[in-house]
């Protein structure tokens, strides 16, 4: 459906990096449905980390036009040329922190400016804040916030920091959790989707699908499954800086096949070829790639992050764990029991069948990108 003026919503995402992870994907997967009912436009803070572009149908309308500097010196004429790009398009979207520039912009031309609306959607955070949030991040994020017209959030811990930490009022806060098509997932994997992959004789494998940065802790991982490098092999789908730390960790472990697939599409063609899922990161939110590994029948192994603990299916709850120590044993616990594999990846299919499927994701987007537009059905 045209918007008023009789052709396609200019939609313009501003990310600090487009490499494919986890709100890549959502975006991605929000533009190839919605197909040619919007023209889209998309910038990264850091021009080479764009590899997502190729998970783009071909058929979508979308454009990559070199934005002005997204990252630098706060100064009145950072904030201008980041305003006046905006301007050209019918709605903006950001992505996280790497994008608050272009969101502080928005609150301070916006006076002197004809601009859009902005929506910030916010996944996580970096390992620089992993830990705790920093108060100078905090004190920006409460400023440029107060000026977007909504701020999205997949899970109830964002939720509780936006409202209490950055202060954003209840109205401006929307709750959309991940979601995918489910059932693409319970087909049966496709031989031979994970490029390279030799399977090590009597080995089950343990997969996780992350891009390889700091604050996903994938070497934690190597050193989980050293103890049981006789009965496990490890997959890394995922593409980043830290793929030569990893490959080290695995060497010091004495892991000779880990198998380190790169930047792989489609995970439900590969994702069911896995044993076991693991999570090992710092900090998540509400992980796509933990539904989709739910929703392809898998049992599953993590860090008790984000809202990890509530996503899987209750009789998996006791593998979502506090420390490293605790992550090897319950691999060394699922490896040993083929019926306990199986009773929790049945348990986890059922319930992303029941609670994770994209329909709801994507009404809620075409929903509130819509009342944005001042357009409610543009989208649907």
């Amino acid at each position: 459906m045209a918007d008023p003026i009789g052709r396609p919503p200019r939609l313009l995402h501003i990310h600090g990096s487009f490499t494919l992870g986890g709100k890549e994907a959502r975006a991605v997967r929000l533009m190839n449905l919605w197909g040619g009912r919007a023209h889209h436009y998309i910038v990264s803070a850091d021009p080479d980390a764009m590899n997502a572009r190729d998970a783009i149908d071909p058929a979508v309308m979308v454009d990559f036009p070199p934005p002005p500097a997204l990252k630098g010196s706060p100064s009145p004429a950072h904030f201008r040329a980041i305003g006046r790009f905006m301007s050209a398009f019918d709605l903006v979207l950001t992505y996280n922190w790497g994008a608050m520039d272009a969101v502080m912009s928005h609150r301070l031309c916006a006076p002197f400016m004809r601009l859009p609306p902005l929506i910030h959607h916010e996944d996580g955070f970096n390992a620089d804040e992993a830990a705790g949030l920093k108060t100078r991040r905090t004190l920006y994020r409460r400023l440029a916030l107060g000026g977007s017209f909504a701020v999205v959030v997949p899970s109830r811990k964002l939720e509780d920091i936006a409202l209490h930490v950055w202060r954003q009022p209840d109205r401006r806060i929307h709750l959309i959790r991940n979601g995918i098509d489910v059932a693409r997932y319970a087909a049966q994997p496709t031989p031979g989707a994970i490029p390279g992959l030799i399977r090590s004789p009597g080995k089950l494998l343990v997969g996780t699908l992350a891009g390889l940065r700091p604050v996903k802790n994938i070497p934690r991982l190597v050193r989980a499954v050293a103890p049981h490098r006789d009965r496990i092999q490890l997959v890394v789908v995922g593409e980043g800086p830290e793929r030569g730390a990893i490959l080290a960790e695995a060497r010091r472990h004495g892991i000779d096949d880990l198998h380190m697939a790169g930047f792989l599409p489609d995970p439900s063609r590969y994702i069911g070829l896995l044993d076991i899922f693991a999570l090992s990161s710092d900090s998540e939110q509400f992980p796509i790639s933990l539904v989709e590994a739910m929703a392809a029948g898998l049992p599953v192994a993590s860090m008790d992050v984000g809202d990890v603990v509530q996503m899987v299916a209750s009789d998996n709850r006791p593998f979502v764990v506090a420390d490293e120590q605790a992550l090897s044993q319950a691999l060394g616990t699922l490896v040993g029991s083929a019926d306990l594999r199986g009773r929790l990846g049945s348990a986890n299919q059922a319930r992303a069948r029941r609670d994770f499927d994209e329909a709801m994701m994507v009404d809620a987007y075409a929903a509130l990108y819509g009342e944005a537009l001042s357009s409610p059905h543009i989208l649907r």
